[in-house]
């Protein structure tokens, strides 16, 4: 077999073949991953709503989409999972490191119940403790407290404790749970 002659052509013509294929395999991947990823989003979406409502019996009756602009004027848009024990709704804001996704629980009296972090890319020992930092019996719980005078760091003149050299992810935090709190309210007018 001969070997092909290195011109400019060949190789762009091997290099454009290669990426094709590359291409077609990725698509396929992706195509075959999809459905499984999207199984594991909705499981650990259901498995949040129970931790956030404290419950393992939990019925969502019905889920909203709310759209409200932040205090800067952003539109964010907020998903209320209602139920017979309050709401689940979860809520975004931008933290330290990127995009921090939360679940926050609230009774029917609008009091916070739980939550979880279903996403963020916080630093690692610092911002990701948030998971873990406002939970009941943590330095700044909020567990049973109601946000309806929005949640603060204690730094900014609020009560709650920010977790130690992550004032940002704290505060983000923080405005993503009052921010899914005045969602939740609009939720239960609806």
């Amino acid at each position: 077999m001969k070997k092909l002659e290195s011109t400019i052509t060949n190789m762009v013509l091997v290099l454009t073949g290669v990426a094709i294929i590359m291409g077609g395999v990725l698509a396929w991947v992706n195509h075959i991953t999809s459905g499984p990823i999207d199984d594991q989003k909705k499981l650990a979406l259901e498995n949040g709503i129970k931790t956030v409502m404290q419950s393992d019996n939990v019925a969502v009756t019905k889920a909203d989409t709310i759209r409200q602009k932040d205090a800067k004027g952003k539109e964010q848009t907020f998903i209320v999972y209602n139920n017979d024990k309050g709401a689940a709704v979860q809520s975004s804001t931008m933290g330290f490191g990127g995009e921090l996704k939360v679940l926050v629980g609230f009774n029917n009296d609008g009091t916070i119940l739980g939550y979880t972090i279903l996403e963020h890319q916080e630093t690692p020992g610092l911002g990701a403790k948030a998971d873990q930092w406002f939970q009941k019996g943590q330095p700044g719980d909020i567990i049973g407290k109601s946000p309806s005078n929005g949640l603060t760091v204690s730094k900014d003149g609020g009560k709650v404790d920010a977790i130690t050299a992550s004032t940002i992810t704290s505060r983000a935090f923080l405005l993503a749970v009052s921010n899914a709190y005045n969602a939740y309210k609009l939720g239960v007018k609806n």
